[in-house]
Parts: structure tokens; C-alpha cells; sequence
């Protein structure tokens, strides 16, 4: 249920009081672009604000206040190990949903036709047929290295918005952070680029996995087949296969694990996927596991971490507004930054929003609004 301004009767109260709404927001406290944006049906007053705007203007909530039943974001996010989410993080998520929807109208048109995953399943048979399939759209067969530019290329193929965002390295949430828009029918993808490198590639393909299967999106249901996907798609049966071959030669750990390390140096992926994805491939045929298990795995994982991806971009860090909105149109081919110019030049959006939205300090918000205006 959405609450927004009555804003023909706010308007007749303002009349009668002979007041404009500059003088109404020193009444209520607030910013005249406050009351602007109340008027357009951007944002919500605080309850203090909301009491002092009734008060101000003689109305009572039922007068001030319209509601409307809309769909509300549906939000997802990429978890590490067995962190939960919390209804702090839902409604956090949430929030900057519904401050998205403005910035929709001044996005590209986005492409009609769109890759569905019409029945997502963890089966090992058909989540294999579901990842050749998809590297066959993408031109590339079942050993190559699936490379960051065509995953980025799905996204804005398929009515998703990548925004890169420098949220600080981050243990549980804030690494991605899924969006969907039922009634515009468009996606935001906050991806998180301080995070290293080898796992970031996996949350890609993880947010991939959701917007090819929108309906699964929030469920865990659909956390699980993206995690499943994601690790498929990136290293699927046929590498798999050739890895254990080459595996099943060793007769120690430690020349298992410089194997797997190798496998995923080529492939730019963390060590433990494909680990977890040559397990899948041997639990699947029926064939002995390797000898060396998990614990050692993430042992290896955690001493040998690479560069965050953030590092590899920026240099030095932190980037300039100018940089870091460069990159996230030719790196990412967002168009984020593009709309939300428009939506600054043609409303006069605020720093607020922008620090709201990205998680800004206001600082950083007005240096990037002034960076996009010049």
C-alpha cells in the first residue's frame, strides 16, 4: 500500500492561506524541494513532518493523505554462506525500490524480447542443458572462459540495470543486491566492486540467474537454482569433466589443489567453484570423490585471494565522481547515470535522492550530482 500527497487538495490549502509552497516548507521545516517533491508524488514526509503539514495546512490525514495499492519491489540478495537476511536489509531494499520508480521514465527504452528460464530446475541434467544452452546464445561452446563482458552484455539485453556501487568490503550482505520492478517491468542490479575479483564473477552470474527467472525472485527457491546456475554456467560438466580426469592422476592433496587452482586461474573464478562443481560432476556420474575436502578448500581460497575488483578499476581509490560514472557506462553499459542526468536536469532532483539511493554519504551525493550537471 503506497502513501502520497493529496496534491490538489495540499494545493487549495495553500490558496487559501495565501501561502506558496516555499513559505510552507519554513512552516513544516523541511526543504522547499521537499514539498516539490511531495507534490510530484515523489517520497513520503517523516510522521513529524506529516503531523506539521496537517497541522500547518488545517487538513486531516484523510484529506492530506491518498493511498494506493501497487506491486511493491521485489528484492533478492546475493548471501554469503549462512547469513540471514534481515527485515532491516528487506526493508532498506525496499525503500530504494520505490525511489526508483521515478527514474524509470528516463531510462532507454528497454528490449522487448527477453532469455526466460521457463522451468529452473537444480537437477543436475537440467540445469547443464539449461548453462549449453545459454552459452550457445552467447556464441561460446561449453570449455571457453565465459568472460565478464558477455555476462554484462545479458543484463542490458534482458531489461536489467547494472549499478556498480563502492559499498566497502562487506562480509554478509551489500555484495549484490537484486531489484525488480513488477510494474515497470525493469530490474536494478546494485553490484558491490568492492569484492574480490574471483568472487565477483560468480555473483554476476548469480544476478543473472534472477533475471532470467523473474518469478523465482526474493524466494529461496530462487537463491538456490541462481547459486546453482551461477556455478554451472561458469564452469560447466565438459570443464568439470576434464579437471577430475586430470584429478583422478594425483595422489596428493596438495597436487589436487595446484589442479583446481589452475583451473580457476584460467577461468577467473574462485577455487571453490570449482571445487563444488567438480564434486557435482563425479556425486552425478557415479564416480570416487577427490581426495582432499572442503575445509582444506577454503583454507587455499582464503590465503590466496586476489585483487578486489574495485582495485583493478581505480587507481588510485577512491575514483572522482567522473570516473566512477565512466566506468559504470563503458564498463558496465549502464544506463543508470544516463537517466538519472535527465531526471536532475528535468525535476531538479536533489543531492538526497542520490544519497539515498546509492547509499552516498551526502558529500560524495553532491559531488556526483555537480559532476552530472557540468
Amino acid at each position: 500500500m503506497r502513501k502520497f500527497i493529496n496534491a490538489d487538495a495540499l494545493q487549495r490549502a495553500l490558496e487559501q492561506k495565501g501561502w506558496t509552497q516555499a513559505k510552507l516548507a519554513d512552516e513544516v521545516g523541511v526543504s522547499s524541494q521537499s514539498v516539490t517533491n511531495w507534490v510530484q508524488g515523489e517520497g513520503f514526509p517523516r510522521p513529524a513532518a506529516l503531523l506539521k503539514l496537517a497541522t500547518s495546512l488545517r487538513l486531516s490525514f484523510d484529506e492530506l493523505v491518498n493511498t494506493e495499492t501497487q506491486s511493491l519491489p521485489i528484492v533478492a540478495f546475493r548471501k554469503k554462506g549462512s547469513a540471514k537476511t534481515t527485515d532491516a536489509h528487506i526493508k532498506k531494499a525496499c525503500e530504494i525500490g520505490m525511489l526508483l520508480k521515478p527514474l524509470v521514465p528516463f531510462l532507454p527504452e528497454m528490449h522487448a524480447l527477453r532469455t526466460l528460464i521457463t522451468s529452473p530446475s537444480t537437477d543436475y541434467n537440467k540445469l547443464q542443458l539449461a548453462v549449453s544452452q545459454t552459452r550457445s546464445r552467447l556464441g561460446i561452446g561449453d570449455n571457453a572462459v565465459l568472460h565478464y563482458e558477455q555476462l554484462i552484455g545479458e543484463f542490458s539485453e534482458n531489461g536489467a540495470i547494472l549499478v556498480p556501487v563502492l559499498w566497502g568490503a562487506k562480509g554478509n550482505h551489500e555484495n549484490a543486491m537484486h531489484i525488480r520492478l513488477p510494474e515497470e517491468d525493469v530490474t536494478f542490479i546494485f553490484v558491490n566492486l568492492d569484492t574480490h575479483a574471483e568472487d565477483f564473477k560468480f555473483w554476476m552470474a548469480h544476478e543473472l540467474a534472477h533475471v532470467f527467472t523473474p518469478e523465482l525472485a526474493g524466494k529461496t527457491k530462487g537463491e538456490d537454482f541462481a547459486d546453482a546456475f551461477a556455478g554451472a554456467l561458469l564452469f560447466p560438466q565438459s570443464c568439470a569433466e576434464l579437471a577430475y580426469t586430470e584429478l583422478s592422476r594425483k595422489r596428493t592433496t596438495n597436487a589436487e589443489i595446484d589442479i583446481l587452482r589452475r583451473y580457476a586461474h584460467t577461468h577467473s573464478i574462485s577455487l571453490n567453484t570449482v571445487f563444488q562443481q567438480v564434486r557435482e560432476f563425479a556425486k552425478n556420474t557415479g564416480l570416487p570423490f577427490l581426495k582432499i575436502d572442503e575445509t582444506a578448500i577454503h583454507k587455499v581460497r582464503n590465503k590466496f585471494s586476489g585483487p578486489l575488483v574495485s582495485e583493478a578499476l581505480f587507481d588510485p581509490l577512491p575514483p572522482t565522481p567522473k570516473q566512477y560514472i565512466a566506468n559504470a557506462e563503458n564498463v558496465f553499459r549502464s544506463d543508470f547515470f544516463f537517466a538519472l542526468k535527465q531526471m536532475i536536469v528535468k525535476r531538479g532532483t536533489e543531492a538526497g535522492y542520490l544519497q539515498q539511493v546509492l547509499d552516498l554519504s551526502i558529500g560524495d551525493a553532491i559531488a556526483m550530482r555537480e559532476d552530472l550537471l557540468s
